[in-house]
């Protein structure tokens, strides 16, 4: 359970505070929504109540009185960058691009930086300014080399611009970094079908199907990862390539039959 700072327990709300604090740790989320906000009416400027109230509606999902509460404790105290960062995804969420942007271009704190750095990528991404996010991105796997998040939405962002060469090559990095990584595999499957290269396609298009069957149907929503339908042909193609190569292996493991 979360210690109460010394404000908010020595006033009249320590026992509501205690009382919200325990139904949100245990997960009775709307519930607790109705405790902060009891606490909030009576004092506004309840900065601890604003901020677990901003968890609360964040949790269930409702990003507009999310980013509020978050806003409402950031205008008490400016300098809460944890909270920045939670307001700043709320904006994206909410499509308010622009403004996520600013707010995370106002986060300073070191233990800020680097998620800080993705969401400024994020939000360029979606503003569909993709060279200044692509060098936010590199910015971001110089400090963590293993950062998937990036790869995968440099892949994205390739991707959209038909950079086929880039598609391959971060494809290939994310693939090094996680050999089940499906947006590795559905990106080098792309590059591969657009060089005619079936055997190839073939063998990392499979590997992902293996993964994520569902991936030949079309998605209910849309999605932050790679997204292509390739043609029932292109699919027939891949099948029959496969089903060659399976039977190659197969001789060369068996060795030649006698006559």
């Amino acid at each position: 359970m979360k210690v109460l700072n010394a404000s908010a327990a020595t006033s009249s709300t320590y026992s509501p505070i205690l009382r919200g604090d325990l139904q949100f740790e245990l997960g009775q989320i709307e519930q607790a929504v109705e405790t902060y906000l009891a606490v909030t009416d009576e004092d506004p400027d309840h900065v601890y109540a604003q901020g677990q109230l901003g968890l609360c509606f964040y949790r269930l999902r409702l990003w507009e009185p999310a980013s509020k509460a978050f806003a409402a404790v950031l205008q008490s105290d400016p300098h809460r960058d944890e909270v920045r960062l939670q307001l700043a995804d709320c904006l994206l969420r909410l499509r308010r691009f622009e403004a996520a942007l600013a707010c995370f271009d106002e986060c300073w704190s070191e233990g800020s930086r680097q998620r800080a750095l993705f969401g400024k990528a994020v939000a360029l991404q979606l503003l569909r300014r993709f060279d200044e996010a692509e060098k936010l991105y590199e910015r971001l796997l110089a400090l963590d080399p293993d950062a998937e998040e990036a790869l995968s939405n440099l892949i994205a962002m390739s991707m959209e611009v038909f950079e086929l060469a880039r598609v391959q090559r971060y494809s290939q990095r994310l693939l090094e970094i996680n050999s089940r990584s499906l947006v590795a595999l559905q990106g080098l499957s792309l590059a591969a079908i657009e060089r005619f290269d079936y055997a190839t396609a073939a063998r990392y298009f499979h590997r992902a199907l293996e993964l994520e069957p569902e991936i030949m149907h079309p998605p209910k929503d849309s999605s932050d990862a790679v997204e292509y339908r390739i043609s029932r042909k292109i699919f027939d193609s891949l099948e029959e390539t496969r089903r060659k190569l399976k039977f190659k292996t197969a001789r060369a493991s068996n060795g030649a039959q006698p006559r």
